[in-house]
Order: C-alpha cells, then structure tokens, then sequence
C-alpha cells in the first residue's frame, strides 16, 4: 500500500529530444528515499563533422549513480544499440542487476566478450510475458512486433497505477519472425486502467500504417531471383527477421549466403543458438565469395550506413580482403538511412555506380521497412489502452512535440511534454514536471569515457576550422633570446593572395613582437606567451580571414 508521501515519478536521462541513448527512470517512494528502476541504457553515434574523434555516445546517468543504493534493476527491453549499447560501459557505476531475454543476453554477452576488460555484468534471463516483482513494482514484459527478436513493452505496475513504456513497436500482422504486437493483451492492459502510456514517437509524423516485413522479404526474394550476376545486400546486423528472408530467397534460387562484418557475425550466431534460423543452410565465410559462381551468392554485409570501417564501404574503395564486386552485380541497401548519414552512404553508392555496380534502394523498391509505428498504429495503440496521461518519447523536438499534439487528439486528459532531465510527477495527482535533475551526454573517446563538457572536442573542432601555429621561444636570464624562435603550422594555407609564404609572415611577427618587448617584459614567461600568441592570431586573420588556434612555448635558460 502506498503511504500518503509516497509518488510515481518519470524520469528520462536520454532518449527524450533525440533518437538514440535510450534510458529511462521510473521511482517510487518519498521524494527523500525513493526506489527505482532503469528501463534501458542505451547508446548514440558520434560524426565526425560536430564530434570529431568520438565513436560513441552514452547518456550521463550521475543522477542515479549517486542514487544506486536505491536502484532494485535494469530492465532492457530488447537489443538495439541505442537502448543496450551503453550498458557495459556503464554498468559498473550502477552494479543492478539487468533484466533481459535470452536474445538480448546474448548480444550483451557476445559484445563483452569482444571489449577489453570488460566487466562481468549480473544478467538475468527473463521471458517474453513473464512478470517479476521488485520492490514497490511489479514489470511485465509484453511482446511487440519491432525489427529485432524478443522485442517487449513494459507495464510497470505500482500501487499508484499501471504504466506502459512501450520501447520500440509497429503493427505488423506477418512480421516474418518474431513476436506479434497483440491487441488482446494491450486491451487487457487498457480495461486494467492505464495510468500513463511512455510511447515511441519516431515515425509520428507519418501518416497510415508501416508496411509488413513479409512484403519486404517477398520483394527481396524477386531481387535476388532476378539479379544477373552477384547479389549484396546490406541491412541492419540485428534484423534477423531480414536475414532468415535473404537467406530463404537464397536457397530458393540455388544461391548461397556469404556473411561478412562482425557485427553480422556476432548477431548470427546469437540467432543460431535462439533457434532463430533453424531449417537454414549453413552460411559461407568471406573468403569463400571469390569461388562462388557470380550467379550463385548472396552476400550479407554490414555498412548499410555509410560506416567507413564496415564491410560494404572497404568493398566500394576496393579495399575488402575477400569481396570485389564488378559491372552487372547488384547492390540492395535494405536499410533506411540514419538522419546525419546520408553524405556518407552517397559516397559508396556513387563509388559502387562508377564500377558498373547496379544500387538499389528504398527510393525505388519495397526493400526495407521500419520497426517504428505510423500515426495510424499510434492511433490503435491509444484505442487500446485509453491512457489517463500520454509522455511522448523516443524522438527529437519535432516528434515529441507532433506526438503531444496527436495524443491530445486522440482524447487523452493529460499530455506532459518532457525532455531529458525532466521529473515528471505521474501520481498521485495531475501530472506535472515536477523537478529539473542533471542530464546530459558523456562521450566514448579512444579508451576513455569523458564529459561533453570537456575541452577536448570543441577544441578539436576549432583545430579542424583553422588549424594551429606553435611558436618555441628560448629566453636567457637576462632577457636576451637564446636563439631564433622555432615556428611550425598544421592545417594552414602555405601562401596568401599575393603569394606570400604565411609561416615566413608568422615568424616576422614574432620577431617583430619580441623586439618590442622589453628585456624586464621578456623575463615573464606569460607575457611573453600572450603577447606572441596575439600576434600571430590577428597575422593570420589578416592575411587568411581565420584565426588559428595557437600554442606559445617559452624556455627560460
């Protein structure tokens, strides 16, 4: 029973205002000593045009880090990166059990093994439909249809009332593997009485219903029947669904499956051991490919999304150990791509057209479907569980705020618009945001994880805008210079307009500027510093319009 101090809070610490880092809070208790559970720790993707040098990057959960002593779990709720991806990371500063599926365990087990020192995790196996009670909450997996297997929504019940937190799901009757979002049990949870209903938003600014994955997988089969000479095909490594289709098409037109990336390797074998592609030939390994028949393979590759490093873009500079595609092969990109990837995934299909490689993609065919629900299954969804509040989630600004103004539209009483770092008080009472808590991004750099509030990647950017100019400066006792200044540049013009070499023009600044300088002033290492650095700043904007980034060393001997 609750006691009259006792609340029902949401607290999103990513996922909220972006698509990706999924990570959710749910508390129960007094506002002093709460309870609570994660629903999710997932990761985003660093660019190198705004994080230069960042591969990864992971929500700042030092809200419940601090609290962990009052953290019962971590429920995940199925194995896309950006809801487990920073669980490995992460986990030793929270050390909760985590609760997950067979499927998901295994990614999470598989991508450990695969890093360095990475810890022992405390994973616990949990079935679709099953029920486990912790503390003041009791969290039921419910199946959804989604891209992945052994999706599940959440409803998390608390003596305040029922939430649903419905991860990632679509409406697909014929999913082609997987599970089914079902209406029977979203009905039930709805004739329960649905408190608040914590819904994705990703494609809320679509109208109608997604098409089925087993469209997809029948349109594919026609690609790859027809197709000349070789067949690749790029998607998604963790669409399984995606996979057992190919290779089905595959083995009815006499072709085998070569699978090439690890991450396509460590999701395959994941899927074997699940029974998820049981009755399937066995697939070939890349060095295999260059002794098929040309019309006698399927290749499965990763690089859907432009990834330097992924099988598909070494393939399209050429520079793949075992692939080489030629004039007549065909390309299936049977993926969408990613806001942000788009420059990246035209380069390899403008390199793959220059070889007389043929590219097909979902501008032209049936070839890749979300996992996400349109508006006209988002309309279902709220028919089904009739919630008392609806929170938006699972997008950036434009979805969550499309999102809240679709929920007021379906009739739902309350509509609370949070963002990373909102407490939203869902009971007892209306809901409100209730409190503002730290929030943020940290940021997987080479082996360490830092701060975005770091000098480091703006620093890194500057670096890349304008370059730097590093100037070593000898100075004896007396304030005579040891010798001439060493002067050096990366990431400048090498001549200006009237053909001037600039780093000659830097050093007859710095010349000129220690010239000027007293021999008292040049006693003053720091002064000296600033003034040179002054210097050559407002030299190089005036001779190239940009202001270099500068380092100044000065030797007293």
């Amino acid at each position: 029973m609750a006691s009259a101090q006792d609340e029902l809070v949401f607290l999103p610490l990513g996922g909220l205002g972006e698509i990706g880092m999924n990570a959710a809070l749910y508390g129960f208790g007094p506002e002093a000593n709460r309870q609570w559970i994660l629903v999710d720790c997932g990761m985003g993707f660093g660019g190198e045009d705004h994080l230069p040098g960042i591969d990864l990057v992971y929500p700042d959960l030092r809200f419940i880090e601090e609290e962990r002593h009052n953290l019962l779990g971590i429920f995940i709720t199925h194995a896309h990166e950006d809801h487990i991806g920073a669980l490995v990371e992460m986990w030793p500063r929270l050390c909760a059990p985590v609760y997950a599926t067979r499927f998901a365990i295994g990614l999470l087990e598989t991508r450990r093994l695969s890093e360095a020192n990475a810890p022992k995790v405390d994973l616990n196996e949990i079935a679709p439909g099953q029920r486990i009670k912790l503390g003041p909450f009791e969290i039921e997996y419910v199946p959804v249809a989604h891209s992945i297997p052994e999706s599940n929504a959440m409803a998390i019940r608390t003596p305040h009332g029922l939430v649903v937190h419905t991860g990632d799901w679509k409406i697909d009757a014929t999913p082609y593997l997987g599970s089914l979002t079902s209406e029977e049990s979203f009905r039930a949870l709805g004739d329960e009485g649905v408190l608040a209903l914590v819904c994705d938003s990703t494609n809320v600014v679509r109208d109608g219903t997604s098409p089925s994955e087993a469209d997809v997988a029948r349109n594919l089969a026609v690609l790859i029947k027809d197709a000349p000479q070789r067949v690749a095909i790029t998607t998604f490594a963790s669409n399984v669904a995606r996979i057992r289709s190919i290779a089905e098409a595959a083995r009815e037109c006499g072709r085998e499956v070569v699978v090439v990336g690890r991450a396509m390797d460590r999701v395959v074998d994941v899927a074997k051991e699940c029974g998820y592609l049981e009755g399937l030939p066995e697939f070939r390994t890349p060095e295999t490919f260059g002794y098929l028949p040309r019309d006698k393979v399927v290749a499965v590759l990763t690089g859907s999304q432009g990834e330097p490093r992924a099988a598909l873009a070494r393939i399209a500079q050429d520079e793949h150990p075992d692939l080489a595609l030629s004039q007549g092969d065909r390309v299936i990109f049977s993926s969408r791509t990613i806001p942000g990837n788009e420059k990246a995934v035209g380069t390899i299909v403008n390199s793959l057209i220059e070889q007389g490689v043929e590219v097909i993609t979902d501008r032209t065919e049936l070839v890749h479907v979300s996992g996400h629900p349109r508006r006209g299954e988002l309309a279902q969804m709220y028919q089904w569980t009739r919630p008392r509040i609806a929170i938006p989630a699972h997008g950036e600004p434009l979805h969550l705020a499309e999102h809240a103004k679709f929920a007021r539209a379906q009739g739902v009483p309350e509509v609370v618009k949070a963002k990373n770092g909102t407490m939203v008080r869902l009971a007892p009472g209306g809901a409100e945001i209730v409190d503002t808590l730290p929030a943020g991004r940290l940021y997987k750099d080479g082996n360490l994880v830092t701060n975005a509030a770091e000098r480091a990647v703006p620093e890194r950017r500057k670096l890349a805008f304008a370059g730097i100019v590093t100037a070593a400066i000898a100075i004896e006792e007396d304030g005579e210079l040891a010798g001439d200044p060493i002067i050096d540049a990366m990431g400048l013009p090498e001549k200006t307009r009237q053909g001037e070499v600039i780093l000659e023009l830097v050093a007859t600044v710095v010349e000129d500027t220690l010239d000027g300088l007293s021999k008292a002033k040049r006693r003053d290492a720091e002064a000296v510093e600033n003034a040179v650095q002054r210097a050559i700043r407002a030299k190089v904007n005036e001779v190239w319009g940009k202001k270099p980034a500068c380092h100044v060393l000065v030797i007293e001997v």
